[in-house]
């Protein structure tokens, strides 16, 4: 009898240390199913955010390290036209089979903006209300965005451009990345705008960053055709607003 009581007290035993060990498997298993998720979702977020700054970066430097020129073409009798350029290519190019030379062509004759430095080419969206965030981030889904009541490229008044703003951080690469890199512009840089199937040339005088509350750069007064390019400094973030100055050049 008392052998019989002293199996079950075992029994028992082994029995409750069973369910133990499979209750704190079952809790680490969680744990690290919950901590896996956490740590995938905090990738996912950081590569949606900083991917589009990343990718334009990596383009840029092999286009420099390759010595890639962007050209821009013309339009000559309502027809785009371009010249032809023969360019040896270097290691670079020839191992990862890399045009050198590429053509830009206006994505839209009507309203585009082109630089070559950078590769840069969007459509732009005209007269879009800077000071109204559901207008202008609509806008800057499809392009870059030309601010109403600013000058329209021939009419020698001051013309503003902006892109890639946003709401929330992680909301940056849903919006174009067309100026991610316009920091790397310089003075002497070329910014071409199409508008109404002509084309105009502007040439960088100079830079800066300010605030995102010094809005009185939207009407500033000029006696030249001048342009301003507005994007969100550092890339990746909205903290800043980082500005490029350009002049036309004389026909």
């Amino acid at each position: 009898m008392k052998n019989s009581t002293n199996l079950s007290k075992k029994h028992l035993i082994r029995h409750h240390i069973h369910r133990l060990k499979t209750s704190e498997y079952a809790r680490i298993l969680i744990l690290r199913t919950v901590g896996n998720f956490l740590l995938f979702s905090s990738l996912f977020m950081i590569a949606k955010t900083f991917w589009q700054p990343i990718k334009e970066e990596l383009i840029y430097f092999v286009n420099v390290r390759i010595q890639k020129k962007y050209l821009v073409g013309e339009i000559r009798n309502s027809k785009f036209e371009i010249r032809n350029e023969e360019n040896a290519k270097g290691l670079l190019a020839k191992t990862f089979n890399i045009k050198q030379v590429e053509i830009l062509a206006p994505v839209d004759p009507n309203f585009s903006i082109v630089i070559p430095k950078i590769g840069a080419n969007a459509k732009v969206q005209s007269n879009i209300d800077a000071s109204n965030g559901k207008i202008y981030l609509t806008a800057l889904n499809k392009g870059v965005a030309h601010t109403l009541g600013t000058a329209f490229p021939g009419e020698g008044g001051h013309i503003f451009l902006f892109a890639h703003s946003t709401d929330y951080f992680w909301n940056i690469s849903t919006y174009n990345a067309i100026f991610y890199l316009l920091y790397k512009l310089t003075s002497g840089d070329e910014v071409d705008l199409f508008y109404k199937g002509q084309r105009y040339v502007y040439k960088v005088i100079g830079q800066e960053v300010v605030d995102p509350s010094q809005v009185q750069y939207l009407t500033r007064k000029t006696n030249r055709e001048f342009l301003t390019l507005q994007t969100c400094w550092p890339p990746g973030t909205t903290l800043k607003r980082l500005l490029i100055f350009a002049v036309r050049v004389a026909e």
